[in-house]
């Protein structure tokens, strides 16, 4: 199932200017293809044209028909002198270089110059890279070759028929590189690339595409800030909404649902508990990528007193997994080691706090270890002591009391004796968890994460899940089981994973929430950012070793939903669950580049699932977009395997969401189901405020009108620490004793309270029918089957009121709720308020400017 794509004349939209066709058009026309070097090379493939070699002129300004998505983010994505032929069918073929220091070049393929296929990454065995990688057709053998050089001076050869599969690198002398590369004067300057004769309607083409995309462009810009002009001289609008019940069409009861990922600290320092930061002394300079010198095992940890030394040593570790550990070689006494938690230790007066450490006694006569909580002013705040050591590592625990709220304190360990005792697995945690849980969440934040009254959780993230290479792919194995035999590894966003909150945790947590577990699980590539072992996804998991890879996903389900007697159901027991976890869906990937190696592993993983598990729903990806390549490949691959679901991610303006309304309206109902596993609104500065969340609102009456096709849909990302925040916006902040939900927070909530199973379609007509005044307009109509409840969302994004007029034809209310969330579309801190009222006066007063309105109708006692 893949959206319609047209490329339109642009008389066809409303204001703009007819582009009337010429009898007198050129049969063909010379065509440059270039990149600049402008950024490092990360413009793309761009293009002009000419008819006669001499006046130039631009397809779009700066505008890129390709970019190479090898390397991170950014500064890595280089397009480095492509070289583009056309070759066998009229496919056109382009190759680029990437880098200095990788032995990989760059291929795509376009039918049209339009529409372009997959980026592959060709490895080559045996040199030290590829530089100005050049191809040309042989028709006589149906190969393409490319030709190399690099950084030594030798040049390579290998060809290939399919771009799949390629021979050898062979060293041959320069005269074997064929360049075609012409210097062309552009407005922007001198230019490198090679010029095509081609058809003009070819060209036509692409100038029409470019247009498109820049009247989408404008239209995608649409903001608040333009209203006053927009919509000058305005008056109130009515609206009559005819609802009709006996059209109702089931939609899915677990259309609204949030996805948890651990960036912005929201695992480590948020959302669990923990309250001591590098508890197991394994930071490590990688998980900083080398720029935070400091970011070392310990980090957090500091040593004060006389005649004490505190070192990190690794012989005989708790476990392997766990494998450094602290060491205190102090005196007679007055050693402390102090840790500072996560931006100081937040206490709260008269609530119990279980301390927990594991200790083995090396050398001398190291006494009982005291336990304190102390002030900034250096005042005590609650203490415990621990019994002496023993000669083999030993796990003690005691519980300690604070006498006052305090929101930066400091954990003290305090050996008495003389000696060496070696610590590791240090531990706080507040007693007083969500649901009461053992190395469980913070109660506040978890809880309000529990009022959105989620349908489901996915987890453990996004790119998290993938990771950074092949080594930094989450694997769910190390995430489970005692915490000292967890394995903590570098989070993709720059910091440190300890496992803690692991996959035993998470099941845990949707179970108390009342919501569907949707774990995802890397689809045998990484991220498609990486740039560890090699940059893009050409890096999968060895073919022989995908079917231990594949085991490992199949015992997640046995692990979930296997009984106590079976070896991973056994584990889950031991963890103290023994009942099953109820699993039914698993994510196959993350919004990845759609690639060969990925849809090889992809299929791998989903036939083996669908074999050994028809009951569980494997959701697939169609990358980061909401069009483009890695969009139409991955549906392609969910039409051709038959997925189930697929999860689509996309972040856009405001106005992008205004004027997409009908996006899923035209998806064909007999393909594969949505799950939208990320999406947000994002203003310049990434504020989040009502503008955003009335956007996002107006969206999701579109899918609950398309409940039948969106099986699932969730915010991205959730939550984000002030002072730690690593993307914006979010829908939670929160620091070490507040939470501060945003207002896009309110409408998930409301949606997340209001949601119903059954769609009622509605008829609805507006007494200004103009199209940017329809867009603003927005009204959905659900029937909740448990309670009977009718419950009609209405957004106002018009700077005026709305007054609407609602049949429910013949549906006999009893009692009503109205609930409005207003303000002004900057303001960022607001509440909704719900009053009680009769259902004929639900809708009194309108529905005012800037506003989201939810009428709840009672239907029974």
């Amino acid at each position: 199932m893949k959206r319609i794509t047209l490329f339109l004349c642009l008389f066809s939209f409303t204001g703009i200017a007819p582009v009337l066709a010429h009898a007198n058009v050129p049969d063909s026309v010379y065509l440059f293809s270039y990149a600049t070097v402008k950024n490092g090379g990360r413009t793309g493939l761009q293009f002009a044209w000419s008819p006669d070699k001499k006046s130039w002129f631009n397809i779009g300004e700066n505008y890129a028909f390709v970019k190479s998505d090898y390397g991170r983010w950014g500064s890595e994505k280089r397009m480095n002198q492509p070289f583009l032929i056309q070759g066998a069918g009229g496919n056109w073929q382009c190759v680029w270089g990437l880098n200095e220091y990788e032995p990989v070049f760059a291929h795509v393929s376009s039918p049209d110059l339009v529409y372009w296929g997959r980026q592959d990454y060709p490895v080559q065995k045996g040199v030290a890279n590829c530089l100005k990688p050049s191809i040309q057709y042989n028709a006589g053998t149906g190969s393409y070759v490319i030709v190399y050089t690099a950084s030594s001076g030798n040049y390579y050869r290998v060809s290939t028929k399919d771009f799949k599969t390629y021979t050898s690198p062979e060293q041959v002398t320069a005269a074997a590189y064929i360049s075609d590369e012409v210097t062309v004067s552009l407005p922007e300057g001198e230019m490198q690339g090679q010029v095509h004769r081609v058809a003009w309607n070819a060209v036509d083409k692409m100038i029409k595409h470019y247009e498109w995309q820049q009247y989408k462009r404008l239209q995608n810009a649409e903001t608040t800030k333009q209203d006053e002009q927009r919509f000058a001289g305005i008056k109130p609008v009515a609206v009559d909404v005819t609802v009709h019940p006996g059209q109702a069409k089931a939609i899915s009861d677990l259309l609204l649902g949030i996805f948890f990922e651990d960036i912005n600290y929201a695992a480590d320092g948020g959302l669990y508990a923990e309250l001591v930061q590098n508890r197991d002394f394994e930071y490590a300079l990688d998980d900083k990528q080398g720029h935070d010198t400091s970011w070392h095992a310990k980090h957090s940890w500091k040593l004060e007193g006389a005649n004490a030394q505190f070192t990190i040593e690794t012989a005989q570790p708790i476990h392997p997994n766990n494998p450094n550990y602290a060491v205190l070689d102090f005196g007679a006494a007055g050693a402390r080691l102090i840790n500072s938690g996560f931006d100081g230790i937040t206490l709260k007066k008269g609530q119990p706090y279980r301390f927990s450490v594991f200790t083995r006694a090396l050398q001398g006569k190291p006494g009982k270890l005291q336990v304190k909580l102390v002030g900034k002013d250096g005042k005590e705040l609650a203490a415990g002591t621990l019994p002496a050591p023993g000669n083999s590592w030993k796990d003690q625990t005691i519980i300690i009391t604070p006498v006052a709220d305090v929101a930066d304190a400091q954990l003290e360990l305090q050996p008495s004796g003389s000696g060496r005792i070696a610590i590791d697995m240090v531990s706080l945690f507040p007693q007083n968890t969500f649901k009461g849980r053992k190395n469980g969440l913070r109660a506040d934040l978890a809880q309000v994460i529990a009022d959105i009254h989620p349908k489901f959780v996915r987890f453990p993230g996004g790119c998290v899940a993938h990771g950074d290479g092949l080594g930094n792919i989450y694997r769910w194995k190390n995430a489970i089981g005692p915490l000292e035999a967890r394995k903590p590894q570098r989070n993709l966003w720059g910091y440190h994973q300890t496992a803690g909150l692991g996959y035993f945790e998470y099941f845990q947590f949707c179970e108390d929430i009342g919501a569907a577990p949707v774990p995802v699980i890397a689809a045998g590539v990484p991220c498609q950012n990486s740039g560890v072992g090699g940059g893009g996804q050409q890096g999968g998991i060895p073919m022989d070793e995908m079917d231990a890879y594949i085991q490992d996903i199949l015992d997640l389900v046995e692990y979930a939903n296997g009984d106590v007697k079976t070896t991973w159901g056994k584990k889950r027991a031991e963890a103290g669950h023994p009942a099953p976890f109820n699993l039914k869906y698993i994510g196959i990937g993350n919004e990845d580049l759609i690639s060969d190696v990925f849809e090889e592993r992809f299929t791998m993983i989903f036939n083996a699932i669908k074999a050994k598990h028809p009951e569980i729903s494997v959701i697939g990806t169609a990358g980061p977009a909401s069009e483009g390549t890695d969009y139409e490949e991955g549906w392609g691959i969910a039409t051709k395997l038959q997925v189930p679901l697929i999860d689509e991610h996309y972040y856009q303006p405001p106005g992008w969401f205004i004027n997409n309304q009908d996006y899923y309206d035209r998806y064909d109902r007999t393909k594969s189901k949505v799950y939208l596993g990320e999406y947000a609104a994002h203003l310049p500065g990434r504020p989040v405020n009502l503008e955003t969340a009335l956007s996002e609102a107006l969206y999701l009456t579109s899918l609950e009108r398309n409940g039948d096709v969106v099986s699932m849909a969730s915010y991205a990302p959730l939550l984000a620490k002030e002072g730690r925040t690593q993307w914006n916006p979010n829908l939670i902040y929160f620091n070490n004793t507040t939470v501060k939900p945003t207002v896009g927070y309110e409408v998930q909530k409301l949606y997340g309270i209001h949601a119903g199973d059954e769609y009622f379609p509605s008829t609805i007509k507006l007494s200004n029918n103009q199209d940017a005044v329809r867009k603003r307009v927005a009204v959905s109509v659900v029937r909740d089957s448990h309670t009977q409840d009718i419950i009609i969302k209405m957004v106002n994004l018009l700077p005026v009121p709305v007054v609407p007029t609602v049949n429910l034809q013949g549906i006999t209310g009893i009692s009503a709720s109205r609930t409005v969330l207003k303000g002004n579309p900057d303001d960022k801190q607001l509440k909704p308020e719900t009053i009680s009222c009769s259902v004929t006066q639900a809708f009194d007063g309108g529905l005012p400017p800037y506003s989201f309105t939810i009428v709840r109708v009672k239907t029974k006692e």
